[in-house]
C-alpha cells in the first residue's frame, strides 16, 4: 500500500515532472526526491519534462493500471497538505481496487462521524488522482457525486475497476469525450 511521506510543506525540494497519454487524456505527475507530489489530468497543457526514478516508476505503474495489469500502487508518495487532509488521503489509499466507500465511511475512520463535508473538502483537494483513489468515494445513496477530474473520468475509472454504479440519467448523459482534453478543476492550489 502506498504510504504518505512526512515532509514538511515548508521544505525546499527539487521537483521532477513527466507526462503520459492515458485513455482519460494527458496526465501530468510531479515528484520530489521523496515521492509523487501531484498527479492530475492536465488537458494537454505540457511543461518541461525532468524525470527521476520516482516519476519513471509512476509512469510504469500508471501504464500497467490503464492496461488492466495493476490494481495496487506502491510508488512513493509525498503529498502536501494539512494533517487532516493527509489523514483523509491515507484513508483513501486504503480503499481497495474495485471497492468504494462513502464520505461518511471516511469521516468515521478519521473520528469525525459528522464530518462528511470536511472529508469531501479534503477529498476534493487530493493532489494525487488515481494513485490516492478519491474516485472510489461515492455518495451514501450510491451516486457518483463530484470529482475534480470530471464525473466522466470518475465513471470510467470505476468501470475500469469493475465497480457497478447505480444507473441514473446523469450517468447516462456522461461522455468521456467531453473532458478528455480538459484540465481537471481544483488544481489552482497546486504548483
Amino acid at each position: 500500500m502506498a504510504q504518505l511521506s512526512n515532509l514538511s510543506i515548508m521544505e525546499s525540494v527539487v521537483m521532477y515532472t513527466d507526462y503520459m497519454e492515458s485513455p482519460l487524456g494527458l496526465v501530468e505527475f510531479k515528484a520530489s526526491d521523496k515521492g509523487i507530489t501531484q498527479l492530475i489530468f492536465c488537458g494537454g497543457q505540457k511543461g518541461e519534462v525532468k524525470t527521476n526514478e520516482i516519476t519513471d516508476c509512476c509512469k510504469q505503474q500508471l501504464a500497467e493500471y490503464f492496461a488492466g495489469q495493476r490494481s495496487q500502487f506502491d510508488v512513493k508518495l509525498d503529498p502536501q497538505g494539512t494533517e487532516f487532509q493527509k489523514e483523509v488521503w491515507q484513508c483513501l489509499s486504503d480503499i481497495k481496487f474495485g471497492q468504494t466507500k462513502t464520505y461518511q465511511d471516511i469521516a468515521k475512520r478519521v473520528n469525525r462521524p459528522k464530518g462528511s463535508q470536511a472529508v469531501g473538502g479534503a477529498n476534493g483537494r487530493n493532489p494525487i488522482s488515481i494513485i490516492v483513489p478519491c474516485h472510489r468515494v461515492i455518495g451514501k445513496n450510491g451516486s457518483l457525486t463530484g470529482y475534480a477530474g470530471g464525473l466522466e473520468r470518475k465513471l470510467w475509472l470505476l468501470a475500469h475497476e469493475g465497480v457497478a454504479i447505480k444507473p441514473s440519467k446523469t450517468n447516462e448523459a456522461l461522455d468521456i469525450e467531453n473532458v478528455i482534453h480538459a484540465r481537471q478543476s481544483k488544481t489552482q492550489f497546486l504548483s
